[in-house]
C-alpha cells in the first residue's frame, strides 16, 4: 500500500479561553502588608460562607479595609484586565469597571468547591502566601479550572484527546499551582475551585471581580 504524502494542515484554536498568569513587581513588600491586614481581619470577623470548604473568607468589601496595599493590588489588576479587553472589532476600550474583592485563608485540608462568578466579565486571584505550594506542588491547594466545553469528549472516549496544544485536558480540568506574588486572571464564566491544601502553613489569596457597565467608551488614540 502506498503511503499518502504528508499534507499541510492548519489547526485553528477557535473559542479559546484566555487565562493569564503573572508575578507582580515588588510583590514581597506588598504581600507583607496584605498578609497582616488579612490575618488581623480574620481574628475579628467571622467567615463568610460561599465556596469555602473550611477556611475563612471575608465579605466582598476587601477594598474598604485592605489599606494602601489593596489599592496598589487593584491598580495592577485593573491595568491587566484593560490590556485583555477589546470591543468586537478588536479595538481597545476604556471600561468603567465595577470591582469587588475578598480575602481567602486556607489551612490544612481546606479548599474551595467549584463555582463561577455570575454577573462579572473578568475574575482574578492574587496569592499573598502560597503555604509552600510554590516550592512543593505535592502540598495541593492548586487552582483548578474545569473545561468550559463540558465533559462530552471525555464521556464518550475517555482515553482519547486532541493532539494540539491545550488538547490533552479536553473534557477534564487544568490546574495552576499558586506562587506568592502571582496573579491569575480568567473569564468569570470559567468554573474553578481549589483542591485541599495539605501543608501545615497558611495559604492566603485575594479574589477580585470586574463587572462591566453597559456603556463602553472608546479608548483614547
Amino acid at each position: 500500500m502506498t503511503t499518502p504524502p504528508k499534507q499541510e494542515v492548519q489547526v485553528n484554536g477557535l473559542f479559546q479561553t484566555p487565562v493569564l498568569a503573572t508575578v507582580l513587581p515588588d510583590c514581597a513588600s506588598l504581600n507583607v502588608a496584605l498578609e497582616k491586614a488579612i490575618l488581623d481581619r480574620e481574628k475579628t470577623h467571622p467567615s463568610a460562607q460561599h465556596s469555602n470548604l473550611g477556611g475563612w473568607q471575608s465579605d466582598t468589601d476587601f477594598l474598604s479595609w485592605g489599606g494602601a496595599a489593596a489599592q496598589t493590588l487593584l491598580g495592577h489588576g485593573r491595568s491587566l484586565v484593560d490590556r485583555l479587553t477589546a470591543d468586537r472589532q478588536g479595538k481597545p476600550v476604556k471600561v468603567d469597571w465595577h470591582i469587588n474583592a475578598w480575602a481567602n485563608v486556607n489551612r490544612q485540608n481546606q479548599g474551595n468547591e467549584y463555582h463561577t462568578h455570575a454577573g462579572c466579565f473578568w475574575s482574578a486571584v492574587y496569592y499573598v502566601a502560597d503555604g509552600g505550594i510554590g516550592a512543593d506542588p505535592a502540598l495541593g491547594g492548586q487552582l483548578e479550572f474545569a473545561d468550559p466545553r463540558g465533559v462530552g469528549a471525555a464521556m464518550h472516549a475517555p482515553l482519547l484527546a486532541f493532539s494540539f496544544p491545550g488538547g490533552l485536558s479536553v473534557g477534564a480540568s487544568e490546574a495552576i499551582a499558586p506562587k506568592a506574588g502571582m496573579m491569575v486572571i480568567f473569564p468569570s464564566f470559567l468554573s474553578h475551585g481549589v483542591s485541599p491544601y495539605l501543608g501545615k502553613g497558611v495559604r492566603i489569596s485575594i479574589a477580585i471581580n470586574f463587572s462591566a457597565t453597559p456603556t463602553l467608551n472608546p479608548a483614547p488614540a
